[in-house]
């Protein structure tokens, strides 16, 4: 049975890959999406007009994601961030945030093989996506790491104002904005300071992908303005008027979204931080690596 998954998968990924480069060339060529009209009309949020926002309560089920916890946080997907198909996931990720059915589709059939469970057929709750080192992972751009923050949902406030207030440039009316350098000088302070404090540090070639690929979308599905990073990240909210940025009419590709991560890796610099990460290991304690 295994053999036969890996096959069915193997192929299902190819499929993927090679539609998403049509995808691509049809982005090349295709119109842009207009202001005001890039969420899907029937889909929630269109023209701007987001469901009523409500915190989570005590019970519900959060994750590591902003993205995924501000669709719960609008009741887009359940409320309770529990029992969601990876079918729906899929269907409403793309939706409101412009991104292209391969690369939501990639995304959700990756979580689904991560948890051993039917794309078609299966459920989670959102915490569940947190298993450590499957797709969350040590020195995150938002999060402290599991070892000393084993709920992944709790935002590390600091971490988010520090990425705020980080933003280096403005866009042409004149909002600040967070460039892919600035992504990729606090990621390099993350990685050092983690690594110097961290006992449990681990952290694998593709985990630091994913970490500049999460990154990256803060730059295109919210073109990486502070303040609607500020609604975003500190309270996992959608702000009313919002639409992604991502104008693209099949959406942000899988090509698109890799070549802006590495754009975000190939910047990261962890030796420019190593006397702040000796600070940090003398004030845990830790010796660093």
């Amino acid at each position: 049975m295994g053999f036969f998954s890996g096959v069915s998968n193997f192929f299902c990924d190819a499929g993927t890959m090679s539609w998403d480069v049509i995808l691509t060339l049809f982005n090349l060529v295709g119109r842009k999406r207009p202001i005001d009209d890039v969420t899907p009309e029937g889909h929630p949020g269109y023209g701007g007009h987001w469901p009523e926002f409500r915190p989570p309560q005590e019970t519900d089920s959060r994750c590591s994601c902003p993205g995924l916890n501000a669709l719960a946080n609008h009741g887009i997907i359940s409320r309770s961030g529990r029992g969601i198909s990876f079918v729906e996931l899929d269907r409403h990720v793309q939706a409101t945030y412009n991104i292209s059915s391969t690369l939501s589709s990639f995304v959700a059939h990756y979580a689904a093989r991560m948890l051993d469970r039917s794309f078609s057929k299966d459920t989670l709750d959102l915490e569940e996506l947190d298993r450590h080192n499957g797709i969350e992972h040590d020195a995150s751009l938002l999060r402290l790491d599991a070892a000393f923050q084993p709920n992944q949902s709790t935002k590390h406030v600091p971490y988010i104002e520090e990425l705020l207030v980080a933003a280096s440039s403005k866009d042409k009316d004149g909002n600040d904005v967070i460039t892919v350098k600035d992504l990729s000088k606090l990621l390099g302070k993350r990685r050092a300071v983690s690594r110097a404090v961290n006992k449990e540090f681990t952290l694998k070639r593709f985990h630091k992908l994913f970490g500049c690929a999460n990154a990256s979308l803060l730059l295109s599905t919210m073109g990486g303005r502070v303040d609607d990073l500020h609604h975003f990240l500190l309270h996992e909210q959608l702000p009313q008027g919002w639409e992604s940025r991502v104008r693209q009419p099949y959406g942000l590709t899988l090509i698109d979204f890799n070549k802006l991560a590495l754009k975000i890796e190939f910047g990261v610099r962890e030796k420019d931080w190593v006397q702040v990460a000796q600070e940090a290991a003398e004030q845990h304690g830790t010796t660093p690596v």
